[in-house]
């Protein structure tokens, strides 16, 4: 299969960026079982997951090849974009003030005494590790491969190139826990949030529109127009939201 690496690189560079949110909060429990529980539960837990979850890229994946791509479109772009609202609207309302944004220091911290308050360690493989490790990347991992594979389904050859943007996200986070032994607090996780809902909005409506058999006017040009305009529309709606929850005031709130 011949892949249009040009044509691709969008594609590549949203699948990253959603990952590595994904997987930044994994890290953060994983590390907290492992600081607590054990490394040996915390690191058997995720690896199975990581197991399970490639195994469902694979099945799912060409799987999708096999439904007429009109339908793969529409079904998996407005799942996109119901994806992509969601996580946009907590955006704006974190960054509105509206929210706390998500720390993930505080969030390191709830686990471990979380953690903590489940008693002694068990011999050998403990399970209380084992199970809140896998857990926890089942759960993040398959937001990942639910978006790695919508991504996929939007054109021909493009599962590898979205595979390759959440791998790359995948070992970035791995290797950045290696190296810090603690939560990946210096990535500015909730402005990456609010450019991840943008791209998974436009991404969605992109792709329903090619589905329900819209030409766009510039082809995949129109998806930086999609991507200007739903940021555009977010960020008229945070100083609104701003500007309401400042005349409501603290108690309102």
């Amino acid at each position: 299969m011949t892949i249009d690496w040009t044509h691709a690189a969008p594609t590549i560079l949203a699948a990253f960026l959603a990952a590595l949110v994904e997987f930044v909060e994994a890290l953060t429990v994983v590390l907290a079982v492992g600081a607590v529980r054990g490394w040996r539960g915390a690191l058997g837990g995720t690896g199975l997951a990581l197991f399970v979850l490639l195994v469902l890229v694979a099945l799912l994946g060409p799987a999708m090849t096999r439904i007429p791509q009109d339908l793969v479109r529409i079904g998996l772009g407005t799942l996109l974009l119901l994806f992509g609202m969601r996580w946009l609207r907590k955006a704006i309302l974190r960054a509105a003030g509206v929210i706390p944004p998500h720390d993930e220091e505080e969030a390191y911290a709830k686990e471990s005494a979380a953690l903590r308050a489940l008693g002694g360690l068990a011999s050998g493989w403990d399970r209380v590790a084992v199970s809140a490790a896998f857990k926890i990347t089942m759960v993040e991992g398959i937001e990942v491969v639910f978006i790695v594979i919508a991504f996929g389904a939007g054109g021909q050859g493009l599962l590898l190139p979205a595979s390759f943007g959440a791998l790359a996200a995948l070992l970035l986070v791995v290797a950045l826990g290696l190296v810090l032994h603690r939560p990946v607090a210096m990535i500015p996780e909730n402005m990456l949030k609010f450019l991840v809902g943008v791209l998974l909005c436009a991404f969605g409506t992109f792709w329903v529109g090619e589905g329900m058999g819209f030409d766009w006017p510039g082809e995949d040009l129109a998806l930086a127009a999609l991507n200007a305009w739903f940021l555009a529309a977010a960020l008229v709606l945070v100083r609104l939201c701003r500007a309401r929850a400042t005349a409501l005031g603290p108690v309102a709130r």
